[in-house]
């Protein structure tokens, strides 16, 4: 084997490696933090949000492993995404129909909750473990009041729950609830 011979399977052996460690790696994250698709429909709005939900673990949420005053991801794993196939109106601002990422800035008192319109492969970049939101595609962001619940919540959870023409998402993890409103735009 001459010499230019081995350095290329070398570097197709580093490139082999490294692409089934990113797999395993995956695959591993995915048993901790496990993907979830909920949705809710009602009239012909369709809505769904895509997210992995770690868990508590005996862990300070936030202000700790979520810092306070920082974008967050919004769930583990990918950046978690949010689907609209109608133009709805969050906490009184429009969200045009699509597919949109969800980010959101975690304060003791509110969260920003942030939809941007771009799709990012994983939620934090790997040379930093900072979010890899873009805020130049930001296309909605809204301040909500934080709630605390009763009880601790082990997993991140989002759901949805209606009450006359609002519909609530839940965005719910330790003892820690934030609810923002949506409305389908009347045309």
């Amino acid at each position: 084997m001459n010499k230019s011979t081995k350095i290329v399977a070398i570097v197709l052996g580093l490139i082999v490696f490294v692409f089934l460690g990113f797999y395993f790696l995956k695959a591993n994250t995915k048993k901790l933090s496990p993907e979830e698709t909920i949705t809710f429909s009602k009239d012909d709005l369709q809505i769904e949000v895509y997210y992995n939900r770690p868990s508590k673990k005996d862990r300070v949420i936030f202000g700790e492993l979520v810092p306070y005053n920082e974008v967050w991801r919004t769930g583990a794993n990918e950046a978690t995404t949010f689907e609209t196939n109608k133009d709805i109106e969050i906490e009184g601002k429009v969200l045009k129909a699509g597919k949109y990422t969800l980010w959101t800035i975690p304060n003791t008192t509110s969260w920003q909750v942030i939809f941007n319109d771009q799709m990012y492969s994983w939620g934090v970049n790997f040379s930093d473990g900072k979010a890899s939101r873009i805020e130049k595609f930001d296309v909605l962001t809204a301040e909500v009041p934080i709630s605390k619940n009763l009880k601790t919540m082990e997993q991140f959870s989002i759901y949805f729950d209606e009450q006359f023409d609002t519909i609530n998402m839940f965005l719910a993890w330790d003892n820690i609830v934030v609810p923002l409103s949506l409305k389908p735009v009347s045309n």
